[in-house]
């Protein structure tokens, strides 16, 4: 990949965990003032997400200012597949706390003050959707880092829809059950991303191909 092509990557990816950032910490804050386990599951899958996105974002930056670098005998390319490598482990580790957090309150539910926990999550939503117009590029395929940003905030939105639904149902049924279930099934979607993430950058980190 070109440079230029590498610094444009590396801005639009800031700009996406700035984004992310705030979005994360309004969602946490409203997910513990409403109760809602949908909602916080959806702000620490965006908080994991940040970190992620931090991640690539952070490997751009050297991987640029150690393009020149003679030390590294095959380029700074591995430097984007050991972030994505990195993040997926990180996912995998939220993902399971989500679960956990999510059962215990499938078992002793809490007063959700739905109306507030819908509003917080559209606009979780809506950032997703902004994030992910940033990110997408027709080149993406070729650049396995900006790729993984995208398919994070992709995810992302896939948790906040859930969590919507969840909240909608909960609201009109006043079923607090649905809420903790929206984040037992995020929990599963982000287990298995995480863990196709692992599997494609692993690759890449050993150089594992396919071809004969």
């Amino acid at each position: 990949m070109e440079k230029h092509q590498r610094h444009h990557h590396e801005h639009k990816t800031k700009l996406v965990v700035y984004l992310t950032a705030i979005t994360m910490g309004v969602e946490i804050a409203f997910g513990y003032y409403t109760k809602s386990m949908a909602l916080l599951a959806d702000g620490f899958h965006m908080a994991s997400h940040a970190l992620a996105l931090g991640l690539s974002w952070v490997a751009y930056y050297y991987a640029r200012r150690h393009s020149e670098n003679k030390n590294f005998k095959s380029g700074t390319g591995k430097i984007l597949a050991l972030s994505g490598y990195t993040s997926a482990i990180i996912l995998l580790l939220i993902a399971i706390l989500m679960a956990y957090e999510s059962t215990q309150r499938l078992i002793h539910p809490l007063e959700i003050k739905f109306s507030e926990a819908i509003f917080v999550a559209v606009i979780g939503l809506i950032v997703n959707i902004i994030s992910a117009y940033i990110l997408h590029h027709e080149e993406e395929h070729s650049d396995h880092n900006i790729k993984s940003a995208y398919l994070h905030v992709l995810a992302d939105a896939l948790t906040s829809v859930t969590a919507i639904v969840a909240l909608t149902l909960g609201m009109y049924w006043n079923n607090y059950s649905l809420d903790a279930v929206s984040g037992i099934i995020s929990s599963v979607v982000i287990t298995k991303w995480a863990i196709d993430l692992a599997k494609n950058s692993g690759k890449e980190l050993l150089d594992f191909s396919t071809k004969n």
